[in-house]
């Protein structure tokens, strides 16, 4: 290539990367909160929320249909407002349907917003443009890419700040009730693909807390990373919209769609919430997020999630169970860790097996620091992937089936502390993506956690051990034996020659 060529072509990349002007976006804010108490949700849960001062309830939603109708079934409850925030949103069954949904609130007067990050909306730009055509929705793109097709060449252009993510996961109806945790919105998370599923976990909160979470949404829909979807897709045509319509329809009833119709049909989860029967945890409930500034490496140190987190939970005194579907310490997060283990602290970890993981580079991240926190005391369990499925696999345990990837974020701290959200303990949800969650102080979801590592956890995973001679052994527990495994169960030579490889690159930081 020529001197010429290559300035052309780095001149041509450069206008790929440039974003439109964020000039004159409209302005909005969560309702306020004497409008949403007077909706359903809000008369349904105002005398509950009145007879619990400054606590939060909590309403775990592990089983993936639940998961999925409980989101469908907000939106078809909501009066006023839906405010909805994911980091992925496929264009599949539970996709098309829960966008539907949205579709279905804005005709009856429900104002929607709708904020994605644009790394997880493949093949939704039609959809979107032709969603954000209608009066009551308004669809913003997080950190959009400029290109469309490939969208990796926004990486090329612009990595330092496409690198960076909106991890955040919130479905707000009526500034009332809210959904946090970690699932995104799409197959693999709600049990309907045959391939991986993301064994998850999130909770349904009303209270005080739900004002933090929709507060929250604002300065994300407010921010410098959120672009209005119509200054970056192309318009479509004024008849798409219905053609969405229709096409939603069509997948509804489908066959793919079938579980998840009769899901939204036999649920009482809003009719038990709306008679005040649902069976809320009510415990003190801190939100904890990242300033969206985090997402263009602006946002100042104290107002990061991590910080916040560690202040939030304090010094562990007895046990943290651990579950991230990403778990890449570092090297000053085993020392960390370590340091617990030597005061008294009992620690266990459940993160997904090699057999199980969707991202080998971040298992490779993990795999390095096995034998370190082996040798620290550190009790590690790795999710297995095995071929179960159906009503019995989505019900095995808080964390889902040992049919599924893991996918949920949760820890326990000592007998009253947990944490639920989007964060994973890996350098990523540190350091480059934005996260949310929330810090429940509750006996009850605490001992679940624990209780799960002691009844369910080492019947679905494997427990790595370290040997006499410093190897590595996995044991796997089948009724009353064990089996031991000497080399990564369930894996090729290939794929741990991999791993090994992807360990050696400096990666680390970007995991």
């Amino acid at each position: 290539m020529t001197l010429l060529g290559a300035f052309g072509l780095s001149t041509a990349l450069a206008a790929c990367s440039q974003l439109p002007p964020l000039q004159q976006r409209s302005v909005s804010h969560a309702l306020p909160e004497a409008q949403a108490q007077r909706t359903p949700l809000g008369r349904a849960i105002a005398p509950r929320a009145a007879a619990h001062p400054a606590m939060s309830g909590i309403y775990p939603l592990a089983d993936a249909h639940d998961a999925f109708a409980a989101r469908v079934l907000l939106a078809r409850t909501a009066q006023r407002a839906l405010d909805v925030q994911y980091y992925i949103w496929r264009a599949d069954t539970t996709g098309m349907l829960l966008l539907d949904a949205l579709r279905g609130a804005a005709e009856r007067g429900v104002r929607v917003r709708l904020l994605l990050d644009d790394n997880g909306t493949g093949g939704l730009d039609a959809e979107l443009a032709a969603l954000d055509t209608h009066p009551n929705i308004e669809v913003r793109l997080f950190n959009p890419f400029v290109v469309r097709k490939p969208k990796a060449i926004g990486f090329l252009t612009d990595f330092r700040r496409a690198n960076r993510r909106m991890h955040n996961k919130s479905f707000t109806a009526d500034n009332q009730a809210t959904i946090v945790g970690g699932r995104n919105v799409g197959d693999e998370y709600f049990g309907a693909t045959d391939g991986v599923l993301f064994a998850d976990l999130d909770v349904l909160a009303v209270g005080p807390v739900v004002r933090d979470v929709s507060l929250d949404f604002d300065r994300y829909w407010a921010s410098d990373s959120a672009y209005p979807v119509d200054r970056v897709l192309p318009p479509v045509a004024p008849n798409r919209l219905r053609e969405f319509a229709s096409a939603a329809s069509v997948v509804e009833r489908s066959a793919t769609a079938a579980e998840y119709v009769a899901a939204i049909r036999e649920s009482s989860f809003v009719q038990s919430l709306l008679e005040g029967e649902l069976a809320f945890e009510w415990a003190p409930t801190r939100m904890v997020s990242d300033d969206p500034a985090k997402a263009l490496g602006k946002a100042q140190p104290e107002d990061l999630l991590f910080p916040q987190l560690v202040d939030m939970l304090g010094a562990p005194q007895h046990a943290v169970d651990l579950v991230s579907p990403y778990f890449v310490p570092t090297a000053p997060g085993v020392d960390a860790l370590a340091r617990l283990a030597a005061e008294g602290v009992r620690q266990r970890v459940l993160t997904n097996a090699l057999e199980a993981t969707d991202v080998p580079a971040v298992h490779a991240g993990y795999a390095k620091r096995r034998e370190a926190l082996l040798r620290a005391g550190i009790a590690l369990y790795e999710l297995k992937r095995s071929s179960t499925s159906g009503p019995a696999a989505r019900h095995a345990g808080p964390f889902g089936s040992s049919g599924s990837s893991l996918h949920a974020k949760t820890f326990s701290v000592d007998d009253h502390r947990v944490f639920v959200g989007s964060f994973n303990f890996d350098p990523r949800s540190a350091r480059l993506n934005t996260e949310l969650g929330f810090v429940i102080e509750s006996p009850a979801l605490s001992h679940a956690i624990h209780a799960s590592f002691d009844e369910h956890v080492p019947a679905n995973a494997f427990e790595v051990r370290l040997a006499a001679d410093d190897r590595l052994y996995w044991i796997e527990r089948e009724a009353d034996e064990e089996i031991r495994h000497d080399t990564e169960p369930g894996t090729t030579l290939w794929q741990r020659t991999l791993v090994r490889f992807l360990a050696l690159l400096p990666i680390e930081w970007m995991l």
